[in-house]
């Protein structure tokens, strides 16, 4: 004769299995949606002018790098136009004195360089925070402009033109604008990768409790310093690899990369597509780099500026959490 046990089920047990349930859903939906989106990707440049394509790449891991500081760390920098050129000047100068180099080591050298100088940036100004750290990083970053304005290797005003595309792994002639534009793609994957491993990583966790309490992380016996710091570093980096690239597409490294209007602009696409979200700045530079380029060809070309402005004002008054968060915030109302 046959028992059965009756095993009885904690409520919390119950509700921690389907917490974990719901996490791997949406991890795997999240997987799904970014394959779309690479598969799109892929495609792309068979519709869409590739410069173009390369333009907004660079620009959205500009803008995601800048969300990895702001939007998970909480450090507002009015100076990261400072990393974007210093990685696109010294690929410039790498490949233009050294002929015969490969793209990716050229890239390499001022990816390097912006996070030694980042590094450098960071030492001097993490340890004040709000605006004395935004002002701090500023002048930093309009010190560096005049560095490039004087320095003889940068062409002054008129910048560093023609730098060689090199070719990849000593293979790929990266002339032929689909070979880059794949090359551009892989580097920009590459950075959205490490951006979003560290925001889910433990070190990740730690970085938004510092944004949302610092104090607190600090009683809890936290480096806040050393974790800002490496914040800042990375963000740095990936800030020069942008800056990097964008240089080999457009074989130009120019003081207007250097300018605090650029520090503006990638503020303008993370505050518009959504500060603290994953695909925010994504959608921000993709917004921002599409205005530029059909405004600049028309009659309102010398009004630009003025018309991001006005974006930018109204986005601060109405969509505060960007397009992306208030997209989800409508989601959720929608679908709970």
């Amino acid at each position: 004769m046959s028992t059965q046990e009756n095993v009885q089920v904690s409520p919390v047990t119950v509700r921690a299995n389907a917490e974990r349930e719901r996490r791997r859903a949406s991890r795997r939906r999240q997987y799904l949606f970014y394959t779309v989106l690479l598969g799109v990707a892929l495609v792309a440049p068979m519709m869409v002018y590739p410069v173009f394509l390369m333009k907004l790449l660079c620009f959205a891991l500009f803008a995601c790098a800048f969300n990895l500081l702001l939007g998970y760390a909480g450090l507002l920098s009015f100076g990261h136009a400072a990393f974007f050129a210093c990685g696109g000047y010294i690929t410039g100068y790498t490949l233009s004195t050294y002929s015969g180099l490969s793209t990716e080591l050229g890239i390499l050298a001022g990816t390097l360089a912006s996070t030694v100088l980042g590094a450098i940036f960071g030492l001097l100004a993490i340890r004040r925070q709000g605006i004395y750290f935004a002002m701090i990083t500023l002048a930093l970053a309009q010190m560096v402009f005049f560095v490039f304005v004087q320095a003889p290797f940068t062409g002054g005003e008129n910048g560093m033109q023609g730098v060689p595309r090199g070719h990849l792994l000593g293979l790929f002639d990266m002339q032929n604008n689909m070979s880059l534009y794949y090359f551009v793609l892989a580097v920009f994957v590459l950075g959205f990768a490490i951006i979003q491993r560290t925001i889910h990583s433990p070190y990740g966790q730690v970085l938004k409790a510092i944004r949302e309490n610092e104090p607190r992380a600090i009683s809890l016996g936290y480096n806040v310093d050393a974790h800002k710091l490496l914040a800042f570093v990375i963000s740095a980096a990936l800030t020069g690899l942008a800056g990097s690239t964008k240089t080999v597409v457009f074989q130009l490294a120019s003081l207007t990369d250097a300018h605090w209007h650029m520090s503006g602009e990638v503020i303008l696409m993370t505050l518009l597509g959504g500060v603290g979200t994953i695909l925010g700045p994504i959608v921000g530079a993709t917004v921002v780099v599409a205005l530029q380029g059909s405004l600049s060809n028309g009659p309102l070309g010398e009004w630009v500026h003025v018309i991001l402005g006005v974006i930018f004002v109204l986005c601060v008054l109405l969509f505060r959490s960007g397009i992306v968060g208030w997209l989800e915030r409508l989601v959720k109302r929608n679908f709970k």
